[in-house]
């Protein structure tokens, strides 16, 4: 059940999309303003080819492949064609959504471009249209969907095929993964019962298992790379407080009393579908989006990480998950059981693969939210020793390869669970 929401301002659709707006074009600005002062302006267009035509196979920070301007305008560029979407078919700006785009801007640092994200939307597209339905009732699964997009790149530039001959084989397979992820993800949300919030994560992980075995079966040999910038911009960390602050100042301003009804959020147990802007309203929301990223950051420098692009994806997929499911309560057991393995089993937790480890196990924080800290640090556990191993399995061509092995671990954890409890 909800609380009143009487006491909310009503920013309409339009300042709701204007939010969603603010990001890519504060990217824009910032990654022409930054090519300008710091290279110069065929420097910058040469990284953005590099970004669009480089496989950009598990882990492929595009930081390091084209450098911070093109990146910037790279991840502007995926934001303005999701807002285009947005507007067009006016969809509802829920927690979900606010999810999914949080998490394709994320994504755009490393893994999602431009150009390897549109087959999967035209197969969407394909999907409803041989079914009668509207587009705009499968935009959001689509939008997750693009987690495969490696794989386009893969095919495309890695020299698998001739570049014209790849390109055009590589759209044909990014339309069949749009086309049928739709059905999976319906049915791989079964395995795992809701307590994986990554699940087309974990459907992108059974699918890419299944191309990336048809791949290396004719030869093809497609294995996770780690390709990561080890250098900290100012100026991104300067964005992602601006970030932080403006979603706190925008839920206060929605809900005066967002601070005092904040902790109403933390009775929500965060199992698949649990939508805090429906449930506490968005200015509550907003703040703990907030909260989170807060959170986040400060682990982040702690431990003396580097904000590269998994780094941001990291941050950006918690924020934006912060509207859908994840709070404080139900992410940290889940996050501490993470860490204390990672030291336990002699990982140096600044390191990039350990802190987006930790930072996406919040996948499950379902788990810890319905069974308590416990069975939550049990699940962390579990997680940091399968996600460590799993990526082999799809060869890297799927981004949230956290979301496959939170699955795993969920779809595992929770019967066992279930099997020790009284009735």
């Amino acid at each position: 059940m909800g609380y009143s929401k009487v006491e909310e301002k009503n920013i309409g659709y339009k300042g709701r999309l204007m939010l969603f707006l603010s990001m890519p074009v504060l990217f824009l600005l910032c990654g022409i303003g930054y090519g300008v002062v710091n290279q110069s302006i065929n420097t910058t267009i040469k990284g953005l080819a590099d970004i669009i035509l480089s496989p950009t196979i598990l882990i492929t920070d595009f930081l390091e492949v084209g450098g911070l301007a093109a990146t910037l305008i790279n991840v502007a560029l995926v934001g303005f064609v999701n807002i285009y979407i947005i507007h067009r078919y006016r969809l509802r700006i829920n927690g979900l959504l606010i999810a999914a785009f949080f998490t394709v801007i994320g994504f755009s640092f490393f893994g999602k471009n431009i150009f390897n994200i549109l087959p999967i939307y035209f197969g969407g597209y394909l999907y409803t249209k041989y079914q009668g339905i509207s587009f705009k009732d499968i935009i959001v699964v689509i939008m997750f969907g693009t987690a495969l997009a490696p794989i386009i790149s893969e095919i495309s530039f890695s020299g698998i095929f001739q570049p014209i001959i790849g390109v055009v084989v590589a759209i044909f397979i990014g339309s069949f993964i749009g086309f049928v992820i739709v059905p999976l993800s319906s049915h791989m949300l079964l395995f795992h019962d809701g307590y994986n919030l990554y699940n087309i994560g974990f459907t992108s992980g059974i699918i890419g298992t299944i191309l990336t075995s048809v791949l290396r079966s004719f030869g093809v040999m497609v294995e996770p790379v780690f390709i990561v910038s080890k250098q900290s911009y100012q100026i991104i960390i300067i964005m992602i407080v601006i970030l932080i602050v403006g979603l706190f100042l925008i839920g206060i301003y929605i809900n005066n009393s967002g601070i005092i009804e904040f902790k109403k959020i933390h009775r929500y147990k965060g199992r698949l579908v649990t939508d805090f802007t429906h449930l506490v309203g968005y200015g509550v929301t907003y703040i703990n989006m907030a909260v989170l990223g807060t959170i986040t950051l400060v682990y982040i420098f702690l431990v003396g990480g580097t904000l590269n692009g998994p780094v941001l994806a990291g941050i950006f997929t918690v924020i934006g998950f912060g509207a859908f499911g994840k709070h404080l309560k139900n992410i940290l057991p889940v996050t501490v059981g993470v860490i204390i393995t990672a030291v336990i089993l002699g990982y140096d937790l600044s390191s990039t693969t350990i802190i987006i480890s930790v930072l996406f196990s919040t996948t499950l924080a379902p788990i810890a939210g319905t069974y308590g800290p416990i069975v939550g640090l049990i699940a962390g556990a579990m997680h940091m020793i399968v996600v460590t191993n799993v990526g082999v399995i799809h060869g890297g061509v799927n981004l949230y390869n956290n979301g496959f092995s939170g699955g795993l671990v969920a779809g595992v954890l929770v019967p066992i669970v279930d099997a020790f409890k009284k009735e």
